[in-house]
């Protein structure tokens, strides 16, 4: 009897309790980043373009002495495949619902994602400080969508909180340690380390980076790694504060540098080989980002807006493809993709975009020196933007414009300081829209009367852009310039400089 009590614990003594992974879902304003925020005492959501999370992060904090990482999604329609990879690789769901708004659209989506997956979940009634703590329309919008809470005929537990003051997020964070012992969750030290691939990008210095939540076994630096359409080994490992570290257990969010190729999203990762076809998800919830395929989609067509696709990371890259192909097109004209990949915008790219008559796209990404250079010579339009609805607008406007190509930065002129010489006007300015760059050129549009028409009255190119005494290459959205431009015309208060290409 004591020799199979020694071997039923020696079989057992590599299973160990691990730490939940806990993905925020819910539908966009709903203030899923913001109590991120609050938990973990960091301003990440300053640091997002615009407020809006447009990638997957993961991040680990510590409630009462328990490790509990966290999962961050967006809430837009367009990133649908993302919400669906974080609660893949979740053991629990923090389902986040506005109390002052209730059930919309990505909030029934996320809903029917925790459905599909089987994954436990806690609602988190937010904006309480905004209700006076009243959450009874979120509550009967969620029973009218068939989510039965605690009280109520259900088991769902909830919590009011209110993640700009904090108010209630204990409690909500005792509730996901209680839903975690609930579940007992396990991992094996002794076995291989694998986990699931969140995201991938090419940085330009360290090479490829592979975001992973680690879900069982021991990662190890060294070790090496595979997956269903990549391979490599962990040359630099990092825990989710991007200090390096020799090894992670689970649920610890890491990122991979070594993998030789560009692993797609969503796929399993494993020390060692795993067999062919190893994927994440099966049936209708599979999800391959179009990073993962041959670059190039398309050729180019006529009576359309030719684009070039590149994005800082393989989710990105993934929701700007969806929203792009799926702009309205009743313009007359089509968009054609012609190519999407992810890293920087490259002077390889402009000379693809010249080869194909495109349009290059960039989406949370930069333009090198050299790409910039080209464009400017070979006329190449590069739109660029960290959020993805200024994106979507600039390709809609040119689709059903009749001007042609949408403004990538329009100016409204504020003051005239110096006319003595037209090809050399000094003028000031407020940026509306886009952006606006130096030795780029642009239209006058001029308002002649109340009831007048915008008309063209004349055109010319930005020689200089000064903020304040200093002299800067491009100004956005909100800001106040000094513009020393060559044109023809006399330029007013109140004439609107439009950068189409």
């Amino acid at each position: 009897m004591a020799n199979a009590t020694t071997k039923s614990s020696s079989v057992n003594a590599g299973i160990k309790q691990r730490p939940p992974i806990v993905v925020v879902m819910g539908h966009v304003d709903h203030g899923k980043t913001t109590l991120l925020d609050y938990i973990r005492k960091a301003n990440i959501a300053a640091h997002e373009a615009g407020g809006i999370t447009q990638a997957v992060g993961a991040y680990e904090i510590e409630h009462n002495g328990r490790k509990i990482t966290f999962i961050d999604t967006p809430g837009h329609e367009a990133f649908m495949s993302m919400r669906s990879r974080g609660a893949q690789a979740a053991d629990l769901a923090i389902l986040v619902v506005a109390a002052d708004e209730g059930v919309k659209p990505q909030t029934k989506e996320s809903i029917r994602i925790i459905e599909e997956t089987k994954t436990p979940f806690i609602v988190a009634f937010n904006k309480i400080d905004k209700t006076g703590g009243a959450i009874d329309k979120a509550r009967n919008d969620l029973m009218a969508a068939d989510i039965l809470l605690e009280g109520f005929g259900g088991q769902v537990s909830y919590h009011g909180v209110s993640a700009k003051t904090g108010e209630g997020v204990p409690d909500l964070l005792d509730l996901v340690v209680l839903a975690a012992d609930v579940e007992d969750l396990k991992y094996d030290a002794s076995a291989p380390a694998s986990g699931y691939i969140l995201e991938a990008r090419r940085d330009p210095r360290r090479g490829i980076e592979a975001t992973v939540i680690v879900k069982n076994g021991i990662l190890h630096r060294g070790d090496p790694v595979k997956t269903a359409s990549a391979a490599g080994k962990v040359k630099i490992l990092e825990n989710f504060l991007e200090k390096p570290v020799l090894q992670l257990e689970p649920s610890a969010p890491a990122v991979i540098i070594g993998f030789e190729s560009l692993p797609a999203v969503g796929e399993v990762f494993g020390v060692g080989e795993l067999g062919t076809g190893t994927s994440a998800y099966a049936g209708d919830v599979a999800v391959k980002s179009p990073a993962a395929g041959a670059g190039r989609l398309g050729e180019a067509k006529a009576n359309t807006l030719n684009l070039i696709l590149k994005s800082s990371d393989s989710g990105s890259l993934e929701a700007l493809s969806i929203v792009l192909r799926n702009v309205d097109q009743s313009g007359g004209k089509e968009v054609n993709v012609v190519e999407e990949a992810v890293g920087d915008i490259t002077d390889g790219d402009v000379k693809h975009a010249v080869a194909t008559g495109s349009t290059i796209i960039g989406f949370k990404n930069k333009v090198t020196g050299g790409a910039r250079t080209l464009a400017e010579a070979q006329e190449v339009t590069i739109i660029t933007s960290n959020i993805v609805y200024d994106l979507e607008k600039a390709v809609e406007e040119f689709l059903t414009g009749a001007r042609g190509p949408a403004a990538l930065g329009e100016l409204e002129v504020l003051a005239v300081f110096n006319q003595e010489k037209l090809e050399k006007q000094l003028v000031g300015g407020r940026v509306l829209s886009g952006v606006v760059r130096a030795k780029t050129s642009f239209e006058v549009v001029r308002q002649s009367g109340a009831e007048a028409p915008k008309q063209q009255f004349g055109h010319g190119r930005i020689l200089e852009l000064r903020e304040r005494k200093s002299e800067i290459t491009q100004a956005e959205k909100g800001k106040e310039i000094g513009l020393l431009v060559n044109t023809h015309t006399a330029i007013k208060v109140g004439d609107k400089l439009v950068i189409r290409k």
